[in-house]
């Protein structure tokens, strides 16, 4: 029967000839009876170290060991420490080194989320209520999401990516039953948003730092929910009634009626009717602002300047005063 040491050396001996190969990505740090350090790397941004040490009565104890990284989550770490000191007492009176090892290699060849744990955290806790859904696939990364705000959903998928977050986050449409240029523009938004996370802009500033990929999730979640959330009770800030029909079965779609909604620039929506009023009555000078939030509107439909605007009403006003007087002189 091996004694103690004798055990371990062998072991020792069999990690160095079988860890590289056996285990895809694996990278011996240091390897003797005084500690054990296997370097796991599937990319950059999932890379750990599995740290182990011998206790006195090994194999007959579990190996001591801790995860180390500074890409993955501290909370996670913790979490696979704990599932790896479960694993290690299963195997009391066995060598234990490679099986651990193979564990974690498996566990972030698993878990596409292991390097934004903490941004799932933040959108389970933060952004989803009792009436909304959220399904996590693990092993494919998609997280899919029903958002429920008075009668109108939307059902969205987001991908996390293997090279996350180097890449990023995909979002895609399941179902919803907002108006179609409104779901089109939630998702064309998120998709930029998430572009520039990871791409640098194309016109750098000279005293701007290195570009470095940035986590895309979060910011992704957050704004398209906060849309999802706000938009359908958005009152039209000129005739201040809701904008979107309480029942969506009854959504305008014919864009020249005066109930159709219309977005523009400042975030807020307004009727097409009552935004063409409101862009043909003064004051003109500085441009239309918005009633809601005093910024300039812009909207590729009014894009006329103040004087022309102005120009407009006065003559149309001139015209009703001469209707007025002819209506006066018939009387």
């Amino acid at each position: 029967m091996l004694s103690n040491m004798d055990f371990i050396n062998k072991e020792l001996e069999d990690v160095r000839k079988r860890c590289v190969d056996d285990i895809p990505g694996s990278e011996i740090v240091a390897c003797h009876p005084a500690a054990v350090r296997i370097r796991i790397v599937r990319t950059k941004y999932k890379r750990l170290e599995v740290c182990m040490q011998f206790q006195n009565k090994y194999p007959d104890e579990p190996i001591i060991i801790e995860i180390k990284s500074k890409t993955v989550p501290d909370k996670l770490k913790e979490g696979l420490t704990k599932i790896c000191d479960e694993q290690a007492k299963t195997l009391l009176g066995k060598p234990q080194i490679l099986h651990i090892a193979k564990f974690v290699q498996q566990f972030l060849a698993d878990n596409p989320f292991s390097v934004c744990s903490e941004e799932v955290s933040f959108i389970k806790r933060e952004l989803i209520t009792e009436k909304d859904e959220i399904k996590m696939k693990q092993k494919s990364g998609v997280i899919v999401i029903t958002i429920r705000e008075t009668e109108y959903f939307m059902k969205f998928r987001l991908k996390v990516p293997d090279l996350y977050p180097e890449q990023q986050i995909v979002i895609e449409n399941v179902e919803n039953n907002f108006p179609d240029l409104f779901h089109k523009m939630f998702l064309a938004q998120t998709e930029e948003m998430a572009r520039r996370c990871v791409q640098p802009p194309l016109r750098k500033k000279p005293k701007d730092p290195p570009f470095e990929p940035a986590p895309s999730l979060k910011k992704v979640a957050s704004y398209l929910i906060d849309c999802l959330r706000n938009y359908p009770g958005s009152i039209c800030p000129v005739c201040r009634e809701r904008a979107f029909t309480p029942n969506p079965e009854h959504t305008v779609k014919d864009d020249t009626h005066g109930r159709y909604v219309v977005w523009v620039y400042c975030g807020h929506l307004f009727h097409k009717g009552c935004l063409d009023e409101f862009f043909k009555t003064p004051p003109f000078t500085g441009g239309k602002k918005c009633p809601s939030c005093q910024k300039r509107i812009y909207h590729d439909k009014w894009n006329i300047t103040p004087k022309v605007a102005e120009d407009r009403w006065a003559h149309q006003e001139a015209r009703r005063r001469e209707l007025d007087e002819v209506v006066d002189f018939l009387q």
